[in-house]
């Protein structure tokens, strides 16, 4: 066992703390409050200025190679762009109010951590956070280390995840004011959230095993 291990937050079942269950595996569930917690909508923002950014790079490649590239025709294509642009920005507000909404208002996540790997679970918007700790509690009383049926059952009612590889993770980027880790590969940018009480436990445990990334 080594020293991070030791040095773990309290392994007693609790409501939203990461444990280190039989089996090997940190896990913790968190609530985003999505509007609170606009980290979620930020991506969502970015997302958008880069797809614009593509579409409008290359639609002034067009115009330069027929030759009619000038700052008023740049001015007038870029003009009704950023129009475009404002009005997805607020249909992706409005929208993204109504995803909260259907939510009710949190995004729930189960996290499962150990030294190869982190997953961030989506959970369906009818668990409620006390069973998805419920089941927990089972899996971390289990004499055996194996998970329980019930355990079992719920974990698997996931509805999207993303699992980074510790070691091909480029750059870690901690944002506390935020509770959030962004974990980034190459082609998969993870977003991990984890309370205040923990989150030193759990960057430095990233740190660790993230032996290829940048640190910001």
């Amino acid at each position: 066992m080594n020293n991070t291990r030791q040095t773990s937050p309290d392994r007693h079942p609790a409501d939203h703390r990461v444990r280190l269950y039989p089996d090997g595996k940190y896990r913790w569930v968190y609530e985003v409050p999505m509007l609170r917690n606009p980290t979620i909508l930020f991506d969502v923002f970015k997302v958008l200025f880069i797809s614009f950014g593509i579409v409008w790079l290359f639609n002034m490649s067009l115009i330069a190679c027929d030759g009619k590239l000038s700052l008023g025709e740049m001015a007038s294509f870029s003009g009704g762009f950023v129009l475009l642009l404002l009005f997805m920005l607020l249909l992706g507000c409005v929208a993204y109010v109504l995803v909260a909404w259907y939510y009710g208002w949190y995004y729930v996540v189960l996290f499962t951590m150990d030294e190869t790997e982190v997953k961030h679970q989506q959970m369906p918007r009818q668990v409620k956070k006390a069973q998805v700790v419920g089941a927990l509690a089972v899996l971390l009383g289990s004499v055996s280390g194996r998970p329980g049926m019930s355990g079992t059952g719920l974990l698997a009612s996931e509805r999207t995840s993303s699992t980074s590889t510790l070691v091909k993770v480029k750059r870690l980027v901690p944002k506390r004011r935020y509770n959030l880790i962004k974990v980034n590969q190459l082609l998969n940018k993870n977003r991990i959230f984890v309370r205040e009480e923990d989150f030193d436990f759990v960057y430095v445990f990233l740190c660790q095993h993230c032996i290829n990334a940048q640190r910001s």
